[in-house]
């Protein structure tokens, strides 16, 4: 499949890789010279210097052969010229990045049902609602949701002294018969390892496992942490997603404060917030922090412009002791870094952006697909049609790329935890657990 990419940030760089990796034929225009020229150098893609939004340009990138344009400039008006111009020159799915929430109006002039844009991605939002998600999941560092939300999964750093801790995948489900979940993915020193019943659980190890949501409350405990329910969180920083969080909390009973240093800000968001303390204060104030009582808070969120900003304000605040602390990161450099550093987990605008559009891209049989942070491995959801090359079969029949792995079978109202002797059958909902390498194979077998 032939897709344009137009921006070649952080986001659109990383859907090229993505992509690219997968053995799409995909062409990226940046308007940045010397960014278009680093792409070039470490992609393996046509790289095109010029604006996305000018109709030269997108002749020159074949536009009117592409089937996809993906438009993910940091200005929304750029985003959505270009995917104007490539649905009247004969692209058939556009998709747009846009922060302005007055395109996301239904019945605007501007929405996208009017301009006939397929997707419109509000990054923001995504960053807002993956942040109180985790916030709900206590000791996750990672969390997605599948089958409309029964199953999930999550990413969990296993402590020393935990029950899973020293034992091997054979060992956890024989002692743990009771409980149906599947490990997918273990990190270990920085390593992605798709594991099989062999494979041990060590302390410190950050795994990676899908559950039913009805359970999830009881996977912390078996990787050493504790229960906590959500009642008090603080945000630091009045930025856009501190403010679609802060309505999240208000909707569902949770008090909240927010702080942030410019005072019209402040006023904006008390108009805005009526049941949300707004506070003028500098979050990385250890005294102001002290005095506000952080180390009662059940979570602390920096959503500031800056990434050092949040990182720093973080690190304070669990110096402090709030239980759980969150940091919002645009960089994706900076994610790995998150977890080393001591912050107990870090969103990312971009990142979910990249989430949304990739569940997109693979439209047909795909229902929703995660990329996770931190790792290159991504959470794919399947249907299985009647004539998918999976369907009838047991899954030890089946031979699955290594670096894959069946995490879930959902038939129905049942919810199967695998074993070699499963069969997928047609109408199932399956989600597998894959390394990059192994994704485009995983297409086929579920096409």
């Amino acid at each position: 499949m032939k897709v344009l990419i137009v921006g070649g940030g952080e986001v659109g760089f990383n859907l090229a890789r993505r992509l690219s990796e997968e053995h799409q034929d995909v062409i990226l225009i940046e308007s940045n010279p010397e960014r278009a020229e680093f792409a070039s150098q470490q992609l393996d893609v046509l790289t095109i210097a010029g604006n996305g939004a000018s109709l030269p340009v997108l002749e020159r990138a074949g536009v009117r052969g592409a089937r996809m344009l993906l438009a993910v400039t940091s200005q929304d008006e750029v985003n959505l010229i270009a995917c104007l111009a490539a649905s009247r020159m004969g692209v058939r799915y556009t998709i747009a990045r846009v922060s302005n929430p007055e395109y996301h109006t239904r019945g605007s002039v501007l929405s996208r049902e009017a301009l006939g844009i397929d997707l419109l991605i509000n990054p923001e939002r995504e960053c807002a609602l993956e942040t109180y998600q985790l916030l709900q999941s206590g000791a996750a560092t990672d969390v997605a949701q599948f089958a409309e939300g029964r199953v999930q999964l999550l990413g969990i750093v296993v402590r020393r002294g935990a029950p899973v801790a020293g034992k091997t995948l054979v060992q956890i489900g024989e002692e743990l018969r009771d409980f149906h979940f599947v490990t997918a993915a273990i990190v270990r020193d920085g390593r992605t390892i798709i594991p099989d019943g062999d494979d041990r659980v060590e302390a410190g190890d950050l795994v990676y496992v899908l559950a039913p949501s009805s359970e999830v409350t009881s996977v912390p405990p078996l990787a050493g942490h504790d229960r906590h329910p959500l009642r008090r969180v603080m945000i630091a920083g009045g930025s856009t997603e501190g403010e679609y969080l802060a309505e999240l909390f208000e909707e569902h009973g949770i008090e909240c404060t927010v702080l942030d240093h410019d005072r019209r800000r402040c006023l904006e968001l008390a108009e805005k917030l009526p049941r949300t303390l707004v506070l003028h204060a500098d979050a990385t104030d250890l005294e102001l922090l002290e005095m506000e009582g952080v180390a009662g808070l059940d979570g602390f969120i920096a959503a500031t412009g800056h990434d050092e900003t949040n990182m720093l304000s973080s690190l304070v605040a669990k110096t402090v002791g709030a239980r759980k602390v969150v940091s919002l990161v645009n960089k994706f450099d900076y994610l790995p870094l998150v977890a080393k550093v001591g912050i107990d987990a870090a969103v990312s605008p971009r990142m979910a952006t990249v989430n949304a559009i990739l569940r997109y891209v693979r439209r047909g049989r795909v229902m929703t697909v995660a990329a996770l942070k931190g790792i290159d491995a991504e959470a794919i959801e399947f249907n299985v049609g009647p004539n998918a090359r999976v369907a009838g079969k047991a899954l030890r029949e089946l031979r699955f790329p290594k670096g894959a792995l069946v995490g879930t079978i959902l038939r129905g109202d049942e919810i199967v935890i695998p074993r070699g002797d499963d069969e997928i059958l047609p109408g199932d909902e399956v989600i597998v657990f894959a390394l990059p390498e192994a994704i485009s194979e995983i297409e086929r077998l579920f096409a």
